[in-house]
């Protein structure tokens, strides 16, 4: 298949179809958990599955821009879903932690304040929350130019995420160091340097 019906056949794909495809897990995994398909200790394993899926989903939506410019494969037409798909697994991450594993509100409190893998988890999230809420038509034309640069913060958003990952790890663990370096070259590759010509 060549480039120009790759993408062809890209542009064919509806948002719906990877909505519901990018959910699937999180419903299977949450019935996992419930069926004692997720091992001695569901809750944090379901804790961590939805975070990996959404650094997966972040370094996806990450990746689309080096993709076209790099590579001609275009997925800008699904880039906004795959944000979406990242913050949902964010919320579903967030949730776990908040009402199955801490659940006492002074202790939440407590642990954003004291321990920092937590800390810089919460930045993240709090740097998605107008990503998620304008990620849509009516305010990209609202916002105009500012809306790219809004759209800036899901850079340090996505290193804040990596770097949680790491902070998180007991000891030293290279799945962590993978993702953070993941996204750090996928960042680096955004910036404006000469474009290869292609054959």
């Amino acid at each position: 298949m060549d480039l120009a019906t790759l993408n062809s056949a890209l542009r064919w794909v509806p948002s719906w179809l990877i909505y519901i495809c990018g959910l699937a897990p999180a419903v299977w995994l949450f019935w996992q958990g419930l069926t004692g398909g997720l091992g001695v200790e569901p809750i944090k394993a379901l804790e961590h599955r939805y975070g990996e899926l959404a650094l997966q989903f972040f370094i996806a939506s990450l990746a689309v821009t080096p993709l076209r410019r790099f590579l001609g494969v275009n997925l800008m037409m699904h880039r906004r879903a795959l944000g979406l798909l990242c913050f949902a697994y964010v919320v579903c991450h967030l949730l776990v932690w908040l009402l199955l594993d801490v659940q006492i509100p002074s202790q939440i409190v407590a642990d954003i304040a004291k321990r920092p893998y937590i800390t810089v988890g919460m930045a993240a999230f709090v740097l998605l929350i107008p990503l998620a809420v304008t990620s849509n038509t009516a305010s990209i034309r609202k916002l105009g130019p500012r809306w790219r640069k809004l759209h800036r913060l899901a850079y340090p958003a996505a290193l804040l995420a990596a770097l949680h990952f790491v902070l998180l790890a007991k000891g030293f663990q290279i799945e962590p160091l993978l993702y953070l370096g993941g996204i750090s070259l996928l960042l680096l590759l955004r910036l404006k340097l000469p474009v290869p010509r292609r054959a």
